[in-house]
C-alpha cells in the first residue's frame, strides 16, 4: 500500500491511504508485497457492533467496505460455527464443503480446503497462520480441524468448557507477536467473547456491547502489530473482519431468524473505497478476496472477490425497492420489493389472476432479507448464490390472499445480441422448488420470432447454476429469453444474474 501514514489515537488505530478513497496502481505500488489477514469474531450482529464502543472496527469501516448478508438455514445447515466457520474458511457453501453443524458429519476438507491451505498449495513459500480458541478451527480435534495441518503455524487453545470464548486475551498476544516479527503472509485469528455473552446475555444487552467493546481492543492490538511491522511501509496489506452466524436479542442461534442468520463482511486495503458499503457480498467471498490478494486461483470458490463486484441487472431496481403491502410477518421498515423491472427488462401478466398478495402478484424483484420473512422454513433461506436484488415467482405466497384464477406469469428479457450460426450458453443462477401442478420453463426467441422450450424444470433445482446451450440459427442477430412459472398454491422459482457468454 504506498503512501501508507498510521496514527494512533486514543488506543485505536487509524490506517490511512493519504486521502485517496480507492489506490491507483503506481510503480511504487507494483513493488509492494502483498499481504492479508482475516479476523473473526464469533456471532457478531452488526448493528450491535455499530451501536457498541468498537472504535477501532468503526475506523475499518470508515476507511474501507461494510456488507452485511443472510445465511443459509436448514436443511441446508443450521447457523451454527461448524457451518460458518467452513464456509468463511473453504469459500464455499455447505451443499458443497459438507458442515451442517457443529459434529461436522460429512465434511469435505479434502475436496474444499481452507483458503490458507490453498495457499500452501500453490505457494509453499508464503508464511501462513492460524490462531484460535475454538479447536475445531485450528487444533487437532477430531472434528476438525478446519484449518488444515498444512498450515505453517497453528495456535489453538481450548478455552471454556464448551471449548471457545475465554482466551480472547491470549490469542490477541501471540498473534500480535507473530505478525509483528515472521512474514505472515496469510493469517487468519479467531476471537470468540461476543458469541459467549450472545448466549448468556442475549445480544441485546449491555454485557454483549462490552464483549464487542473488549474484541475491539484485541483487534486493535493486532491492527498495530500489523502497522508496527518494520517493513509495513513496502507491504500491500488486505484486512478483512467477519462473523459466523448472529444471535437473536434474547441468545442463542441456530435457528432460521434473520438475526441468527446475519453476517457481514468489513474489508480494508487498497481498491476498496472508503466509507463504501455494498449489497452484493456474501459470506464465501472472504476467502475468494484472500486468495486472490496473495495471487492464488480461486477457481472453483462459490466466492468471488470483492473487486469483482455484481453487475447484475436485478440490482439496478434497488432504489426502487419499496416497504410491504399485504404481507404481515416482514418487518413494516424492510424496502425489500417491488414490480418495477429493469431497464430493458419486462413482465406479462396476461394470463395471470386477479388478486392475491400484492406483492407477489407476478414475478417480483426482492431480496434476501424481504422475501425469506414472508415465510421462513420453506427453503427460501437456501437461495444463497443469489446476490442482492433477485427475480421471484412465488405462487405458494400469492395465494395466502383471496384470488381468482392461476398464478401464470412471465420475467422477459431484453434482446442481446448474437451471431447467428454459433453456439451461445445462456447463464443463470436458478433457485426452484417443485411441486406438481406447477410448471417453470425457460424460452429463448431469435428477432423477435416464436418462443421455444430449452428448458423445463420438473424437480427441485434448489440455490443451482444453469447453463443451457443456444444453437443460434444462421442469420439471426439477436436472442429473447423468456422465464414463465404457473402454478395453483404450489411453491416458487427465483432467478439472478442472467447472462449470454
Amino acid at each position: 500500500m504506498s503512501a501508507t501514514a498510521v496514527a494512533l489515537l486514543a488506543g485505536t488505530v487509524q490506517l490511512s491511504t493519504g486521502g485517496a478513497t480507492a489506490a491507483t496502481p503506481t510503480a511504487a505500488a507494483a513493488a509492494t508485497t502483498d499481504k492479508v489477514l482475516v479476523i473473526g469474531v464469533d456471532g457478531a450482529v452488526l448493528s450491535r457492533v455499530k451501536a457498541a464502543n468498537a472504535p477501532n472496527l468503526k475506523r475499518l469501516m470508515s476507511e474501507g467496505l461494510t456488507a452485511d448478508s443472510k445465511l443459509y438455514a436448514n436443511p441446508m445447515a443450521a447457523t451454527s460455527s461448524g457451518p460458518g466457520w467452513s464456509t468463511i474458511a473453504t469459500g464455499v457453501w455447505p451443499d458443497k464443503h459438507g458442515v451442517k453443524d457443529n459434529s461436522f458429519t460429512g465434511k469435505q476438507f479434502g475436496t474444499y480446503p481452507d483458503w490458507l491451505t490453498r495457499v500452501e498449495n500453490a505457494k509453499p513459500s508464503l508464511t501462513t497462520y492460524a490462531a484460535a480458541d475454538w479447536e475445531p478451527i485450528a487444533s487437532t480435534d477430531q472434528n476438525g480441524p478446519i484449518y488444515s495441518p498444512k498450515v505453517d503455524k497453528r495456535y489453538s487453545l481450548k478455552g471454556d468448557a464448551n471449548g471457545y470464548g475465554v482466551e480472547d486475551p491470549k490469542i490477541a498476544s501471540a498473534a500480535a507477536g507473530e505478525l509483528k516479527n515472521t512474514s505472515a503472509d496469510a493469517s487468519f485469528v479467531y476471537f470468540g467473547e461476543i458469541d459467549v455473552a450472545g448466549h448468556s446475555s442475549g445480544a441485546a444487552s449491555q454485557a454483549y456491547l462490552d464483549a464487542i467493546g473488549r474484541t475491539d481492543k484485541h483487534i486493535g492490538t493486532i491492527l498495530n502489530a500489523v502497522t508496527s511491522r518494520p517493513t509495513y511501509s513496502q507491504e500491500n496489506w488486505k484486512i478483512l473482519v467477519t462473523t459466523d452466524h448472529g444471535h437473536t436479542d434474547s441468545g442463542g442461534h441456530g435457528g432460521s431468524t434473520t438475526q441468527e442468520r446475519g453476517t457481514f463482511v468489513i474489508a480494508k486495503g487498497a481498491g476498496i473505497p472508503a466509507g463504501s458499503v455494498r449489497h452484493d457480498v456474501r459470506l464465501v467471498d472472504v476467502a475468494a478476496t484472500a486468495l486472490k490478494h496473495v495471487g492464488v486461483s480461486t477457481s472453483g470458490l462459490d466466492g468471488v472477490p470483492l473487486d469483482s463486484p455484481d453487475n447484475d441487472d436485478f440490482d439496478t431496481v434497488r432504489p426502487k425497492l419499496q416497504s410491504r403491502t399485504d404481507e404481515t410477518g416482514i418487518p413494516a421498515d424492510v424496502k425489500g420489493y417491488t414490480h418495477t423491472p429493469p431497464a430493458g427488462w419486462s413482465v406479462d401478466n396476461s394470463k395471470m389472476g386477479t388478486g392475491g398478495v400484492t406483492e407477489w402478484r407476478g414475478w417480483a424483484f426482492a431480496t434476501d432479507e424481504f422475501w425469506t420473512q414472508s415465510q421462513r422454513d420453506q427453503w427460501r433461506e437456501l437461495n444463497v448464490r443469489s446476490r442482492d436484488v433477485f427475480a421471484v415467482a412465488d405462487s405458494d405466497e400469492w395465494a395466502d390472499k383471496t384470488f381468482t384464477g392461476t398464478y401464470d406469469s412471465t420475467l422477459v428479457s431484453p434482446k442481446w445480441p448474437v451471431t447467428g450460426g454459433t453456439t451461445r450458453s445462456l447463464r443463470f443462477q436458478s433457485h426452484y422448488h417443485h411441486e406438481a401442478g406447477q410448471t417453470a420453463q425457460v424460452l429463448v426467441s431469435y428477432d423477435g420470432g416464436a418462443s421455444s422450450v430449452v428448458k423445463t424444470f420438473s424437480a427441485d433445482a434448489v440455490a443451482q447454476w444453469q447453463s443451457i446451450a443456444l444453437n443460434v440459427p444462421a442469420g439471426a442477430t439477436n436472442v429473447q429469453v423468456k422465464f414463465r412459472y404457473s402454478g395453483d398454491n404450489n411453491w416458487y422459482w427465483a432467478v439472478d444474474n442472467v447472462w449470454i457468454a
